[in-house]
């Protein structure tokens, strides 16, 4: 799990409620897939997310985080978009700031 949450970053910045959820993830895939984008494999994307317009992206190299945070500015762009979305990225930890981060509902 440890490993797997160093490999994840945080997308703030999606576009929310214009494409459904199946087809925005597809869409960051793309995005974070290209070379020019300092993008490589995707794991997995988890979005929609209980935060709008956050998604989780994990990838199947820690080396591909590094690449991608190194990016400055990642615009988001796709024909299915009306415009492009500047996306902001962070790396994924424990303690990242709790209005990116979907809480832990704990049962009382």
């Amino acid at each position: 799990q440890a490993a797997r949450a160093t490999r994840t970053v945080v997308i703030a910045g999606v576009p929310d409620g214009l494409l459904q959820g199946e087809v925005m993830a597809d869409i960051l895939t793309i995005h974070f897939q290209r070379s020019r984008n300092n993008g490589g494999d995707v794991e997995e994307v988890k979005y929609p997310t209980r935060n709008k317009g956050v998604a989780y992206i994990t990838f199947e190299d820690q080396e591909v985080v590094e690449n991608v945070l190194k990016k400055d500015q990642h615009l988001l762009e796709d024909r299915r978009l009306s415009r492009h979305y500047p996306l902001t990225v962070t790396r994924y930890c424990d303690n990242v700031s709790s209005s990116l981060i979907d809480p832990i509902v704990l049962p009382l």
